[in-house]
């Protein structure tokens, strides 16, 4: 199972926002999402704390830790798996900047620290790269992802070696405190014999309690048979 860490929860699509140097960001993201298919439904929970550190005024260092409890079960038999998933580690470089405009790379590895044969994790490192757009239009904040993603976890002759990722994402800033957030998106189907892509939608809203402390809620839903049925999403974000 591929983790991966977000830039405003409970948003899935990444901004180009970074922390500034020297600064830190700590982000608590929990995920309960529920899947059926051939008979089979699955019941996943995850808590990931994602840490966000500033290299410099341009550049963050990222590092995702995911802890997550599977339970699977058919009309003859229940299994429950937890433990510390694939870890994510990420560069993100702002590399455009100007008049509300702005653009991002963000290359990322995952790591195989989650147990493969408990479900828990893909068993090699993948790699990663996403480019990032954000555009500013107060009180509207847009933002664009496209992913390109390296699948050395191929388990069988149809798995896709090549997966690709794209996203649109909008925040309303209802208040200084409320926004109000909105996700599109669609993922390459990790199976070659499957013409669907998986997709989703995601709603949700954002609480500043106050600049450098967020809470955050949201609900994503699957538009179509491959994606996930639902997840309930919720975090909270701490800067310093």
């Amino acid at each position: 199972m591929t983790s991966t860490t977000f830039a405003a929860h409970p948003l899935i699509t990444e901004d180009t926002g970074v922390q500034g140097k020297g600064k830190t960001e700590i982000e608590i993201g929990t995920e309960s999402a529920r899947e059926s298919e051939d008979g089979t439904t699955t019941k996943t929970s995850s808590l990931t704390t994602t840490v966000s550190y500033g290299l410099n005024d341009s550049m963050d260092l990222i590092l995702g830790i995911p802890y997550q409890y599977i339970r699977s079960k058919t009309s003859e038999l229940t299994s429950n798996e937890e433990g510390i998933a694939d870890i994510v580690a990420e560069l993100k470089w702002k590399f455009y900047d100007k008049d509300g405009l702005s653009f991002a790379l963000k290359p990322s590895t995952t790591l195989p620290t989650g147990n493969k044969k408990r479900g828990l994790g893909n068993g090699r490192t993948t790699y990663g790269l996403y480019f990032i757009t954000t555009k500013e239009i107060d009180p509207l904040t847009l933002h664009l992802n496209l992913q390109y993603k390296r699948n050395e976890n191929r388990k069988q002759p149809q798995d896709q070696l090549d997966l690709w990722h794209v996203s649109l994402a909008s925040e309303f800033k209802a208040t200084e405190k409320l926004r109000f957030v909105a996700n599109i998106g669609m993922d390459k189907n990790t199976n070659k014999a499957s013409n669907v892509d998986p997709a989703f939608v995601l709603g949700g809203l954002v609480y500043s309690l106050s600049k450098d402390l967020d809470l955050d809620i949201g609900y994503k839903h699957g538009l179509n048979k491959p994606a996930t049925d639902y997840s309930i999403l919720a975090g909270i974000t701490l800067r310093f």
